[in-house]
């Protein structure tokens, strides 16, 4: 499986995510959140290394927008729903998956 990077082509940390493994010579596949958002098996498998409340951007516009922190909501169903909500980046290499820009983090990945 080819590594992936979701996230937006306005977010500085995506773009700063993309250029680190360009310059690395690292193919992957870029997911625009804002145009596709991740399906049902990509999102277990990220939330399954880091936890589904980890991908949620709490302080970002949309969430505060919509008032989901007075909600009971199903996490799962509304990230699929609205993929605008995961901070980003998230980066994907079969099992192992980040969120934010973790450039010490891919390094070790690249290297092992």
């Amino acid at each position: 499986m080819a590594l992936q990077i979701f996230g937006t082509k306005k977010c500085p940390d995506t773009r700063k995510a993309e250029r680190f493994f360009k310059e690395r010579g690292v193919r992957f596949q870029a997911i625009d959140l804002a145009e596709k958002g991740m399906s049902a098996g990509e999102l277990r498998s990220v939330a399954a290394a880091l936890g589904l409340e980890a991908l949620v951007d709490t302080a970002g516009r949309r969430y505060l927008e919509r008032g989901l922190a007075h909600l009971v909501i199903d996490l799962e169903e509304e990230l699929l729903a609205d993929p605008l909500l995961l901070k980003t980046p998230i980066v994907r290499d079969g099992p192992k998956a980040s969120v934010g820009f973790k450039p010490e983090l891919w390094a070790e990945w690249i290297k092992g």
